[in-house]
């Protein structure tokens, strides 16, 4: 990576911390993706900063926002919009930068981009056009909510914002219930009470869980309990501030026999259909839902 650039490169290429001007070298051209602090502005990294300073053009989600931080920090690249609306639209002109041998760097409003949006797209097609891509790491709200849970960390599955109504997002945690990871989640403050009420349900009522707010910002709180006490707490309260709600893995559940198994299907399918028979032992054994269907099935035809 050259450090050799003309004077009026070498200007453009400059950035600040503190009143403290420093000259960022030249980029080889590729699409960099590029972390910023999900609050703080604290946390932008020095690479960022000397990424963000000498690349052609900055791609981001709200020129806005991502304005308060190049004029933090004296930086001077041209601002992009580019998000799901109009990517269409302006994919085609970051690739004719790339191929113009530029340097394009992609920023999210806060925190590493593709966690949780279609940026996806524009790496994909980036790749298929022959053009490096190069990750800039930096600020997450996924992992700094995760290190100071307390909840187990060596394995996890981010799970992104759950769909909006309540019968799908029923759905897409019962299909979460059983993995064996501390699940991630994104919500929208106002919803919050709401969906900690439905992953009680879903989840499990002692689920050890915790809800983050605010990370790395002022009010930066967290919160910490099972699904239902945290459900209690949040219900009817105003909430405000960005929430990622993380719960723990399940406990492992004793393999039943196959005769507590027909008991159990025996009892529930004496005032219940065979699918909510089948759901309701499923959930209290642990075992497989469509095993425990099909055994209910059985049971039902031999009862007949």
């Amino acid at each position: 990576m050259s450090t050799d650039s003309p004077p009026e490169q070498a200007d453009k290429n400059r950035f600040s911390i503190s009143e403290h001007a420093f000259s960022a070298p030249n980029l080889e051209p590729a699409l960099y993706i590029v972390s910023t602090p999900i609050g703080n502005l604290g946390d932008i990294t020095v690479r960022a900063l000397e990424t963000l300073a000498a690349c052609a053009v900055i791609a981001c989600e709200d020129t806005r926002v991502t304005a308060t931080l190049t004029q933090k920090f004296g930086l001077k690249a041209p601002l992009m919009a580019y998000h799901e609306h109009n990517a269409d639209k302006q994919r085609p002109k970051i690739l004719a930068e790339l191929a113009e041998g530029r340097a394009v760097a992609l920023v999210s409003d806060a925190g590493t981009p593709l966690v949780s949006d279609p940026g996806y797209r524009l790496v994909r097609d980036v790749v298929a056009e022959g053009f490096k891509v190069i990750p800039i790491p930096g600020a997450s709200a996924p992992l700094a909510g995760l290190v100071a849970s307390g909840l187990p960390s060596d394995t996890i599955l981010f799970a992104g914002f759950l769909p909006q109504k309540a019968g799908p997002k029923t759905r897409r945690l019962e299909e979460l219930a059983k993995v064996p990871a501390t699940l991630i989640f994104f919500e929208s403050p106002h919803r919050t009470g709401a969906t900690l009420r439905l992953m009680a349900g879903a989840l499990g009522a002692d689920r050890e869980a915790v809800v983050a707010r605010e990370l790395t910002k002022r009010f930066e709180t967290f919160e910490r309990g099972s699904l239902e006490t945290l459900a209690d707490a949040f219900e009817d309260r105003a909430v405000k501030g960005e929430i990622v709600i993380l719960v723990g893995p399940p406990e492992d559940a004793p393999e039943a026999e196959a005769a507590d198994l027909d008991r159990l299907l025996e009892e529930a399918l004496a005032d219940m259909p065979v699918s909510a028979a089948a759901k309701k032992v499923s959930k209290a054994t642990g075992l497989d839902r469509n095993e425990v269907y099909r055994r209910a099935l059985e049971l039902k035809g031999a009862a007949d």
